[in-house]
């Protein structure tokens, strides 16, 4: 079932961001599962968990990159899918 563009997604207690310039590292130390993200990726996801909801999230990024709608509505789709796949992030209650 598709993630709700009004839920709002955070990092669980057991994973930890490693940065690196511009790029990230996701690591849950429960499943030790990790992922890497791009520079892209590792803007998506800083504002998705700084962000009231994923629509949210989606209007400051229209705001930011010279992309289509549909494309950027699926691409953080899928990201945020995989990474609630992962046990990377949470839906926040």
């Amino acid at each position: 079932m598709p993630v709700s563009f009004s839920s709002r997604i955070k990092i669980p207690e057991a994973v930890l961001i490693s940065r690196l310039q511009e790029e990230s590292v996701i690591l849950n130390l429960d499943s030790e599962r990790y992922f890497g993200l791009d520079d892209v990726g590792t803007k998506f996801l800083n504002t998705l968990t700084n962000s009231d909801s994923i629509e949210a999230a989606y209007q400051l990024l229209l705001d930011e990159y010279d992309v289509e709608r549909d494309v950027l509505r699926t691409d953080l789709t899928v990201l945020v899918d995989h990474l609630l796949a992962q046990g990377l992030v949470e839906i926040a209650e």
